[in-house]
This record gives C-alpha cells, structure tokens and sequence, in this order.
C-alpha cells in the first residue's frame, strides 16, 4: 500500500509560520504526535483548491487533506477550525463550526453523567465567565446594565454571505426591538467587522428602532440579559455558561438547546419560549458537545480521538504509515 500523506491546506500568510500561530495550534499537534510515528506531513497554500466549495472531487488524490476554516465536502477531506471556544476543535468531513457533523446528532441528556458535566461545567466558567474572558479580546473594564435587557451580538455579513442566516443583521435587530416587549435591548458588533456592524446598528437607530450599542465585556452584557440573540454566534455557548438561553437567527451545530428563528414576526412568540420552563440541560449539553464531539489539544486522548477521526474519513494508521495508537 503507498503511504498517504497528511496534507495542511493553511492561509498564506502563515505558510512559514503556521507552528506558532494561536489559530493553527490544532495543525501542529497534530503534526508533533503523528510525525513521529511515520506521518508524512506536507504544508500547502488553501486558495490552491477550492477550500469553500461544497461538494467537490478536488482532494481525492490519496491523500488527506485536512484546510483551515474549510468548507468542502468530499474524498479526502476534513475541515478544522476552533469550536468557538479553546483549547476545542473541529476536525470535520462536513464543515466547521454551524456546518459540523454535530449538527446533526443527538444529543440525550439522560447519556451524560450528571457528576462529569457538573464539573466540566465549573471548569468552563472559571476559565471564561468568571475571568471575563473570550476568544476574542474583550474590554477589562466592568460594563453594568439594568437588569432584563435582551443580547443581540452580530457578527458582520459573513453568515449571510455564507448562506448560513436566515435573517440578515437588520432584519434581527428590527425583530428583537420590535418584540423585545420593553426590555432594554443591548447590541454588540463583532470584533472583526466593527464598520460593518456600526453601519447595521447606525441605520437600525435611523428607523427609531429602541437600541443600546456598547462594545462592553461580553460576559457584562449576558449577565444583564435573560437571553442571547445571534445568527450563530459563540456568545450563545458563552451565554449558556450564565444558564441564558439562546435565540439563533442561522443554522447551527449547537441548536439543540436553542431556539432557531426563521420569520422576524416570530420573535416575540421564540422568546416566550426561551423564557418558559424547563431550564434546558446546559451543563450536560456543553459536557457532551465540547467533550464528546470535540477535539481538545490538551486532552489525554487527542491522539486517538484524532486517529478515529482519520480511519472515520478512510485514513487508517495503517494508510498513513503510522503506528495505531489505539493499538
């Protein structure tokens, strides 16, 4: 059998200096546990193919070709991205992120030990409720609002551009003031597309919709909020760490505990039902997303997790020419 080797699919800014970059940690793990057992790593700019085409016949040369935020399905491929919270990845044949296979399982609550996620649960909230702390920077000075507001984080025009919203920003931000039944509504743009989301809450204020923008801490704003509205954003998992629950406006691979808009004038009716008991099964739900369908790069099992992933996508050890761990 000839060896197939590992192929990264990275940008190409960091084609030279990709093992020391926060956002591609997951690629040099990966390469500092198999390399050593006789993988054959190779690095390769990802605009060479077609990284977010769907569907595509493109890497199916024998090889496995694992692309940074990747969006293509196919022979031969898996997609990494940070699972919106470290030291938690994706390594995915279907997509990162809202397109993960995650999406599509079940999660049973009854499944997950209540003890384990209990303490899982604790975990994640010291290291990023209680520190204040998020995977991007977040302003250190303590923001304080009335309590009751509703959250609404945007996230720039990626989702939409992505075809992964069904609401665009405005159309969201127009829902939840108009059914936001007088609670504040807070509304925080994106840190990466800060002129973009300005733009979006700028004219939404324009229309004389009720709105509060601020750039505050994001663990101030959920504390304020009794529930999170976003197209698909990560601070709804941060929220679900304060037991808030959440609204998406976009399809998601964490909708399990969430409620999913898909009309504007059906908001009012979603947050009634966020509101209502019973409280969902936050604990045991981060428990079984992050720990059970996760990579984790500090974990004890990385190399095996990983390795079924590998043989899950038709690369076992043995076509890697690498020595099973698992053995």
């Amino acid at each position: 059998m000839t060896q197939a080797g590992i192929v990264f699919h990275l940008p190409a800014r960091h084609l030279e200096n990709w093992r020391e970059t926060r956002h591609l940690r997951l690629f040099a793990r990966i390469e500092a546990v198999f390399a050593p057992l006789g993988a054959r790593i190779a690095v390769a700019d990802r605009r060479a193919r077609l990284f977010q085409a769907g569907e595509t016949a493109a890497y199916d040369d024998g090889d496995l070709h694992i692309i940074d935020s990747g969006r293509a399905r196919g022979a031969g491929v898996l997609n990494a991205s940070i699972a919106y919270l470290p030291p938690f990845w994706h390594l995915d044949p279907l997509g990162m992120q809202a397109e993960s296979s995650i999406a599509g399982r079940v999660f049973d609550p009854a499944e997950v030990p209540a003890r384990a996620a209990a303490g899982f649960f604790e975990r994640m909230r010291g290291r990023y409720t209680l520190q204040r702390r998020s995977r991007r920077a977040q302003e250190e000075a303590e923001a304080r609002f009335a309590p009751g507001a509703i959250a609404v984080f945007l996230q720039g025009s990626q989702p939409e551009q992505n075809g992964l919203a069904y609401l665009t920003g405005r159309e969201m931000l127009r829902a939840v003031a108009q059914g936001a039944g007088g609670r504040q509504v807070l509304v925080k743009p994106h840190p990466l597309a800060p002129d973009h989301d300005a733009a979006v809450i700028a004219e939404a204020l324009a229309e004389g919709l009720a709105l509060t923008p601020t750039t505050a801490n994001v663990h101030d704003i959920i504390a304020a909020s009794v529930a999170t509205v976003s197209v698909n954003s990560a601070c709804a998992l941060e929220g679900f760490l304060q037991r808030k629950p959440a609204i998406l406006c976009g399809p998601s691979d964490f909708h399990h505990v969430a409620h999913t808009l898909r009309r504007p004038e059906a908001f009012a009716a979603a947050l009634a039902r966020a509101l209502a008991p019973p409280v969902p099964e936050y604990e045991r739900f981060l428990y079984w997303y992050f720990v059970r369908n996760c990579v984790n790069l500090g974990a004890p099992d990385f190399a095996t997790k990983v390795e079924a992933i590998f043989t899950a996508a038709g690369f076992p050890p043995a076509r890697l020419g690498i020595e099973a761990k698992g053995a």
